[in-house]
């Protein structure tokens, strides 16, 4: 019955999340900061970057959400439920973000769930130290194409750039805790897997 009820929680998660539905639980790192000048194409750079942002967290969503629902372990879900909730926040920082932007979220954002939640519910089927593995290299990715975005964010965009800092923050913290719980080392497949299909995902949802 647990299992059911975790399911059916999912699939309410799911479906707000599709409907860009999103309650943060923190303050927005943007909030205090004033709105720059940008120009026509800072702001949609701004907006592609922020978009790919939004699909990352989308996809988290999903990855926690099936690796919760099969985990094996009542301390290894918690941890799903703990870093989903905080990737909520996420999501919903990078979906105001965009509409300050005069921009919107990917149309392709249920095919983006869909696939994240099958890769999940296949990790955690491997096993938990699998699964946190599998929350380990996504966090080492996902630090990297942060960083990257960092770097090429207009230089007057310090409301996208404090929301993408404390989200690099976060993710550092969630493979840190993936790790101390027994993650396991995934296959260089996997790895390489994963980098193809993050690829896909940050080339068109940049502009779709």
């Amino acid at each position: 019955m647990a299992t059911i009820e975790r399911l059916i929680t999912g699939f309410d998660r799911a479906l707000r999340v599709m409907a860009g539905v999103a309650r943060a639980s923190r303050p927005n790192p943007s909030a205090a900061l004033a709105e720059q000048g940008l120009t026509d194409a800072d702001r949609r750079h701004s907006a592609g970057l922020m978009r790919v942002n939004h699909v990352g967290e989308v996809c988290a969503q999903a990855l926690y959400d099936a690796q919760g629902a099969f985990s094996r372990n009542d301390e290894t879900r918690r941890q799903f439920e703990r870093a989903g909730r905080e990737e909520e926040d996420h999501l919903a920082w990078t979906a105001q973000r965009l509409a300050e932007l005069n921009s919107r979220t990917s149309l392709l954002n249920p095919l983006w769930y869909g696939g994240a939640f099958l890769v999940g519910a296949a990790m955690a089927k491997m096993g938990d130290a699998r699964s946190l593995g599998c929350v380990v290299e996504t966090e080492r990715q996902v630090e990297a194409h942060l960083d990257q975005h960092l770097r090429t964010l207009p230089a007057a965009d310090a409301k996208s750039r404090a929301i993408v800092d404390q989200m690099r923050q976060d993710e550092i913290e969630h493979g840190a805790a993936a790790k101390a719980l027994g993650a396991a080392e995934l296959p260089l497949p996997i790895k390489t897997a994963m980098q193809g299909m993050a690829k896909v995902m940050t080339t068109l949802a940049y502009r779709i």
